[in-house]
């Protein structure tokens, strides 16, 4: 049955150090360094014994308690008026007695005391100790304690410093408690009995299920007075629920409960961290989705303002083709050319060059005046883009701050990334040239000098405008060339059927030269300042691809680790229930 056992608690011990083990990878990957030593020192000490820490304040009596727990003919810790505790002592079990300086502040004393054969005992400074840095070093041992043994004074069991440093140890790490009045001997036992119930009450208030409270004397009980000094109740509990074969599984179950409340509060800051990055990522494909709208915007504004444009055109063109009709009648060419000889009136070439040029006289003026009324619907919507995602970003949401207990740096890294946003963006915003392409404006030549004055929304109107105008100009210049070519060799309108029809296939293709080249240009600048306004994102991209892929990997292993410590909690449940 013994072996048996033994292989059980071997298996169970096995498992526990492979799960610490990803446990102190996850402490590592989240880059907590005093997790990180919590869970190695856990690691470390899974072969040591049941450890009791033994707490209280200076003057309570702590190392009197543990020489007369320990059965010693001789003070293993050292007793004086004064505090005398100045490092914390681990003491432990040895065939022959040795002290060894393990640290400026740990020491570690062995010694052939039978109890040590099941728990180690950790004697700790007084929690209200002046000596610098005690009771900081305190607190790192809670975390490896199995049992807390908080020692007070039996006369005053209410100071404050030490139920603040019981509020610690209960609220950080959920340590087993017990509680010990010594120094029973100056009181009287009406007034011990009220202290002991005062002290019960206190643990109950606070969150301590049953709390158990021992009241001893260590004078008594070195004296021989063994039945009245509290210690015979308070070995019977050691008795019965630690050294009875229990304790190998105690800690380990111990070392569980740590570990479960080291990935307890990794889990708090994996979950706010997982919720930053969800209204990032949020924050992000709304920016995405406003350019997109807006861009979407901009086409239709495009195609309204095209359409409205080839309308014009082709009140022009059907009115100029109606003159021209009517000029080229065998009737009319023939008067036209009797009058020229005889009175100096325009011939037919000149007629149909003075037709051509207020042609494009009219196309031009009409077009740019049809530009300059839509054109700035078409600039408000791209600039708007950018207004957009400038007010977006202003108000983007925080929920992971510098005061996080675990991920303090990763907020502070994407306060500096969404900071850094805020500014280039701003600087991005305020420079107009981001508005405008060079290309485009190499190509605009034409422009007159004075329309480039005026920034921002006047800049983008102006180089739309020239965009336009200068595709209009190269259309009716292509139409007005084509007619010249056809009437240079007109006589008496004898050709005029062919030439009317060549006129509306040329009018045909400069409607649709005209409809393509200002839908192409105009959206294609849109898309370019999109993606522009979207190349700001580049870093905090970056960050959002790094905080998915660094949570996810978190996950898994949170769950792993999680699923491995309450499988191994159950078989502690089991086994100590059999026992």
């Amino acid at each position: 049955m013994r072996q048996h056992i033994d292989h059980k608690f071997a298996q169970l011990s096995q498992d526990l150090s492979h799960t610490m083990g990803k446990l102190e990878e996850l402490t590592h990957k989240v880059r907590h360094e005093e997790m990180q030593k919590t869970v190695h020192t856990i690691l470390m000490q899974l072969e040591a014994p049941f450890t009791f820490v033994i707490v209280g304040e200076v003057k309570a009596g702590k190392s009197s308690f543990i020489n007369a727990l320990l059965e010693s003919e001789q003070d293993i810790c050292k007793v004086a008026p004064n505090p005398m505790t100045d490092t914390i002592q681990l003491i432990v079990y040895g065939e022959e007695e040795s002290v060894v300086h393990l640290s400026d502040h740990v020491k570690r004393i062995s010694a052939p005391f039978p109890i040590l054969k099941d728990i180690a005992i950790v004697d700790t400074p007084g929690t209200n100790t002046i000596v610098a840095h005690h009771q900081e070093i305190t607190e790192q041992f809670i975390p490896y304690s199995d049992l807390i043994v908080f020692v007070f004074e039996a006369k005053n069991p209410y100071r404050q410093s030490a139920w603040e440093f019981f509020d610690y140890i209960n609220k950080e790490w959920q340590r087993k408690i017990i509680f010990v009045l010594q120094q029973k001997d100056l009181m009287n036992e009406e007034d011990l009995a009220i202290n002991k119930q005062g002290v019960y009450d206190h643990a109950l208030k606070k969150g301590v299920e049953n709390p158990k409270v021992f009241a001893v004397s260590a004078k008594l009980e070195k004296e021989g007075f063994i039945e009245i000094s509290g210690y015979k109740a308070l070995r019977q509990y050691i008795g019965d629920n630690i050294t009875n074969g229990k304790a190998p599984y105690l800690k380990i179950a111990n070392s569980i409960h740590t570990a479960q409340r080291i990935v307890e509060t990794i889990r708090k800051s994996v979950d706010l961290r997982r919720k930053q990055f969800e209204l990032d990522l949020a924050f992000r494909n709304e920016i995405k989705e406003s350019l997109d709208e807006q861009e979407l915007k901009t086409k239709k504004q495009v195609a309204q303002l095209v359409e409205n444009l080839a309308a014009t055109y082709d009140k022009i063109t059907d009115k100029k083709f109606e003159e021209l009709e009517n000029g080229l009648s065998f009737l009319t060419v023939f008067k036209r050319a009797f009058s020229s000889i005889f009175n100096n009136d325009s011939n037919l070439k000149e007629w149909l060059a003075a037709h051509a040029k207020d042609f494009e006289l009219q196309l031009n003026t009409s077009l740019r005046d049809k530009l300059q009324s839509g054109i700035i619907d078409v600039a408000d919507n791209i600039q708007m883009m950018g207004k957009l995602v400038d007010a977006k970003i202003k108000t983007s949401t925080t929920v992971l701050t510098g005061s996080d207990e675990i991920f303090a740096d990763i907020a502070e890294r994407r306060a500096n990334v969404l900071k850094d946003l805020q500014t280039s963006f701003h600087q991005f915003m305020s420079k107009s040239e981001n508005f405008y392409d060079e290309t485009i404006l190499k190509e605009t030549s034409k422009m007159a000098p004075n329309l480039a004055a005026g920034g921002g929304l006047a800049i983008i109107g102006v180089i739309l405008t020239a965009v336009v105008n200068s595709s209009v100009v190269d259309i009716s210049g292509g139409i007005i060339t084509t007619i010249g070519l056809l009437f240079a060799g007109v006589s008496l309108g004898l050709n005029r059927r062919k030439i009317l029809n060549k006129y509306k296939q040329e009018i045909e293709k400069g409607r649709t030269h005209l409809e393509e080249e200002i839908t192409f240009k105009l959206t294609e600048y849109a898309h370019k300042i999109k993606e522009r306004i979207d190349s700001n994102f580049v870093s905090f991209d970056h960050h959002l691809r790094n905080e998915g892929q660094t949570i996810t990997e978190m996950d898994a292993m949170q769950i792993d680790i999680i699923d491995r410590l309450q499988a191994g909690k159950d078989q502690i449940e089991d086994i100590l229930g059999q026992a």
